[in-house]
């Protein structure tokens, strides 16, 4: 065993996409606002392991990657090549829980699973996407009640803090946005008008409502007009010690994880197909786009708190 202790200054040490990388060569401009607009901080969600159930929160803390313990873990191969819903839908009924300073696993016909926040054991090295990374294994057990549920050889990663994984500067631009695990950015930004109307629309075709945990968001705004998210450059948050401001800087592209179906693993062709009839993003080069992946430029440190006011500068 070599069970270590991350390191305590750590931010990850501390209790607290589905986004495909897109191969464009260009930036969204980043044209100065020339209008404003108020909503609403309404849900927070932190995914603690890529692509397993997210956790519903009330308050989170944002750090250098995104909100504290977001994407922090990943299930791997032997070969340290990642796993997500597209491969292995079951992963969505792995249920985290954070248990004082115990990240709690559940899973149909599982004993829980329970990981301590501080500790590690040995160092190795992962693939999230094209971008090779240092990690820390988190042991046997772990590994195989994973392996168990999942019904393959698989292994369970921690990012390792001091690893600086920066998202594409092509859309970051001049803001050396760090990430962990997630597909390509800190943060993802949700609408909730965009979801009503797309239930709209799937209820004019008979097809049951969607739930916003399809879309795997960090944030979900409320007070907006259906897809403004698109058009949004700068959200301010304010929060009891000073504001949190948050870039919008690139649409997020959607694979095949938004048909999963988050409590049963169940795969279909919606809400997919009918999003496929007019999310359609020239901007992505025609991709299925829902949601804006966010940088931070100011604010670490700073707890988001479901109900804050939020305000946002137009993109034009």
């Amino acid at each position: 065993m070599h069970n270590r202790r991350l390191p305590a200054a750590c931010p990850q040490a501390r209790p607290a996409r589905c986004t495909a990388p897109a191969a464009l060569t260009t930036a969204l401009p980043l044209e100065s606002p020339v209008s404003d607009v108020a909503c609403t901080l309404t849900e927070l969600f932190v995914h603690p392991i890529k692509s397993c159930a997210g956790i519903a929160v009330r308050e989170a803390l944002l750090v250098e990657t995104g909100l504290d313990f977001d994407r922090a873990w990943m299930v791997v191969d032997e070969h340290g090549e990642m796993f997500t819903q597209r491969q292995l839908p079951r992963l969505a009924l792995i249920q985290p829980t954070f248990k004082t300073s115990e990240l709690m696993l559940r899973a149909p016909g599982m004993l829980a699973l329970h990981l301590q926040l501080d500790t590690v054991e040995a160092p190795t090295r992962v693939r999230v996407w094209s971008d090779v990374v240092k990690a820390y294994d988190m042991g046997a057990l772990a590994a195989q009640w994973f392996s168990d549920f999942l019904g393959r050889k698989l292994r369970l990663v921690r990012f390792d803090p001091e690893e600086k994984r920066l998202s594409d500067p092509v859309w970051a631009g001049d803001i050396e946005a760090e990430t962990a695990f997630a597909d390509g950015f800190a943060l993802l930004v949700a609408n909730a008008a965009s979801l009503d109307e797309l239930n709209g629309r799937l209820s004019a075709k008979g097809v049951p409502p969607v739930t916003m945990q399809r879309f795997r968001p960090n944030i979900v705004l409320s007070g907006l007009q259906a897809y403004d998210e698109d058009h949004l450059h700068e959200l301010t948050i304010t929060t009891a010690e000073s504001p949190v401001r948050l870039r919008l800087v690139k649409p997020c592209t959607r694979c095949t994880i938004p048909n999963v179906d988050p409590f049963t693993a169940a795969t279909s062709h919606e809400p997919g197909d009918t999003l496929a009839r007019y999310r359609a993003d020239p901007r992505m080069k025609g991709g299925i786009t829902f949601g804006m992946n966010a940088v931070v430029v100011q604010g670490t440190e700073r707890t988001l708190r479901v109900g804050q006011a939020v305000s946002a500068s137009w993109r034009f």
